[in-house]
């Protein structure tokens, strides 16, 4: 901290300098003096407060001056009456009365001093320059001729040939001065920092603050304020609020009026949500504050605490460009992916178990403006009813028996900004698609247990393996729900009706699974491409995974394949074999198999194999001719 000492008299000044050389004291404070007497040590006083100083010293006159011109605190050196006494005591000869002329009232009455020693003393006090002159002649028409004075009555006094001796300061004077500047300047320092914390805060708050005072009038306007009002924060300290914004609401809170604390606005393009309270000091209303917070931003506040505090990884992990094949329906695919992406619509992806229907709705969160939101999962076949009620909707606290202690966010909440994948939507139990309807319909949502509506803004893609439509009209699926799900629709087809895609998949999986399997005969590629893949690509991708870790040699051929797709529905239906000699050989070899195995009972065998009995005696017929 700094402290400046502003010496009127050059004996102030001495003084000043003998106590800071003092080490007895001990003070921690950087201390400056400087010479000035009245304008002159305001303008000192006016230098040392750009340097920055925590605290002026001065006396007398100047520091009356300084104190009236500058807000930094002033201490003002005490004349004492020991003081006076020490100024008695350099006059040669006192005869008849001494007058003392001061520019400010002592603390005590020099008069009675007077008395007390036996020296006749009268007091002339200076008010202002109007009546210096005044007083002065005064003094001389009362017979004075010996003077005592400060520093600037010292002077005047001078100019007029009178004689005057000056009233110096003791050092226990300038001590005490000291001491009482140091409590000051700390005072003064822990205040400002304190001003500065909380002007800080309020500056860089997210919040728009508004502050007035028991008269209306702005004292606080942060930069956000002046961002939502388009005013800038000079123009409104000190204005009154009403004209800044007429129905502010924050009046009522100086009047203790009963009102809405919290409100909702419209102010420009934007929406914010508003709070006023009282400003009291020992149970007075002195003030109101008003803060104001972008609702767009408290949602996205919202949901990072929500998957801050009750999730992890809900991240879409698959993009459109992970999803392999080549073929015409695939590429149809994608480019209604890239088309349903640019929208925030109701999806409905349907196709058999294993076609790609997750990864198809994680690359529609993936390329839509969402993509940075999250994306929660869940398979509604997977969870019983009441669980997963509580697990879509979240509960309160004691919402049911075992219920976490707290409650729990449900899916919609934690997906709020971002997208939920409903798989398998056609297990819905019918008790819950009401609840699921009016989340697509209101955008709301409430917890299990509890009474408060929650908003949230989520997109659903809804993914299904059955055909809604009969479950509709067989009365297991609200036809409701079902038309606000079948909005876009996106349709995959099964494996087995784009063989081509096939070989691609195949080089896909060796490369994830294995690293030392070469590639796939040629005849291998056809039988797999003949093979009906009821389980479709999850089918297909756990036969490559199995082959890659049983077969030891570089390239996978039918025979391998033959011995790992062991669906006995499996059964080359067409007449035209194009395969070639091995293929047909291992067709014949599968027949002959469960053939065996069915004691040849012609009946269970073309069962089995997912043929009539005439098929499968016209295939013995041809082998028995070849």
């Amino acid at each position: 901290m700094n402290i400046t000492i502003i010496a009127p008299q050059e004996g102030i000044y001495n003084t000043a300098h003998e106590v800071l050389k003092s080490e007895k004291f001990g003070w921690q404070e950087n201390f400056e003096v400087v010479m000035g007497d009245l304008e002159a040590g305001l303008e000192q006083a006016c230098l040392a407060a750009k340097r920055g100083t925590d605290a002026i010293i001065s006396r007398g006159g100047t520091a009356t001056l300084i104190a009236r011109h500058i807000s930094i605190p002033v201490v003002e050196i005490q004349v004492t009456a020991f003081d006076v006494l020490q100024s008695l005591k350099c006059i040669d000869a006192i005869s008849g009365i001494v007058g003392v002329v001061f520019a400010r009232r002592f603390l005590f009455e020099c008069e009675k001093l007077g008395k007390l020693i036996g020296i006749p003393i009268r007091e002339y006090l200076i008010e202002n320059e109007t009546n210096q002159q005044a007083i002065i002649q005064q003094a001389i028409d009362e017979g004075i001729t010996t003077f005592l004075g400060d520093g600037y009555s010292v002077n005047l006094l001078r100019q007029q040939g009178l004689k005057v001796y000056p009233i110096e300061s003791s050092t226990d004077a300038v001590v005490k001065a000291v001491n009482e500047a140091v409590i000051l300047a700390r005072v003064r320092r822990r205040e400002q920092e304190k001003a500065e914390l909380f002007r800080t805060i309020i500056d860089f708050s997210a919040e728009g603050i508004v502050a007035i005072d028991n008269r209306g009038y702005v004292t606080t306007f942060n930069p956000v304020a002046e961002q939502i009002f388009q005013i800038s924060s000079s123009d409104a300290v000190g204005r009154y609020i009403g004209e800044l914004v007429p129905d502010d609401k924050l009046r009522a809170s100086l009047a203790g009026e009963e009102c809405d604390n919290e409100d909702v606005k419209h102010i420009g393009d934007r929406i914010y949500a508003i709070k006023r309270i009282s400003i009291k000091v020992n149970g007075e209303i002195v003030g109101a504050i008003a803060n104001l917070q972008d609702v767009t931003q408290l949602q996205r506040f919202e949901q990072v605490v929500r998957q801050k505090l009750n999730s992890k990884g809900l991240v879409a992990k698959f993009q459109l460009e992970q999803v392999i094949g080549s073929s015409q329906a695939v590429q149809d695919a994608k480019e209604r992916v890239r088309q349903y992406a640019a929208t925030d619509t109701t999806v409905l992806i349907t196709g058999e178990s294993g076609t790609g229907k997750e990864r198809m709705a994680h690359s529609i969160h993936n390329l839509s403006s969402r993509k940075k939101g999250p994306f929660v999962a869940v398979n509604c076949a997977a969870l019983p009813e009441n669980l997963l009620e509580s697990e879509l909707f979240g509960y309160e606290d004691g919402a049911f028996t075992g219920a976490k202690k707290g409650g729990k966010p449900g899916l919609f909440e934690l997906a709020h900004g971002g997208t939920i994948f409903l798989d398998e939507i056609g297990e819905t139990p019918l008790s819950l698609q009401a609840r699921l309807l009016r989340v697509l319909q209101e955008k709301e949502t409430m917890r299990l247990g509890g009474d408060k509506i929650i908003p949230v803004d989520v997109r659903v893609v809804a993914a299904t393996n059955q055909e809604l439509r009969k479950l509709v009209d067989q009365k297991e699926f609200r036809e409701d729900l079902y038309y606000r799900l079948d909005v876009l629709r996106l349709h995959l087809p099964p494996l087995r009706e784009r063989p081509e895609d096939i070989p691609e998949l195949v080089r896909h999986f060796l490369k994830k699974h294995s690293g030392k399997i070469i590639g796939v005969t040629d005849a291998a590629i056809l039988l797999l491409q003949r093979y009906p893949w009821h389980g479709n690509i999850r089918e297909l991708e756990n036969v490559i995974e199995r082959l890659a870790l049983l077969v030891k040699k570089q390239m996978i051929d039918e025979k391998d394949i033959g011995r790992e797709l062991c669906d006995e529905r499996f059964l080359l239906k067409n007449d035209s074999v194009t395969s070639g000699d091995n293929l047909n050989l291992w067709e014949r070899q599968k027949i002959e198999q469960i053939l065996l195995e069915e004691r040849y009972n012609y009946t269970r065998a073309a069962k089995r194999l997912g043929v009539s009995r005439t098929t499968l005696w016209r295939k013995l017929k041809e082998w028995a001719q070849a």
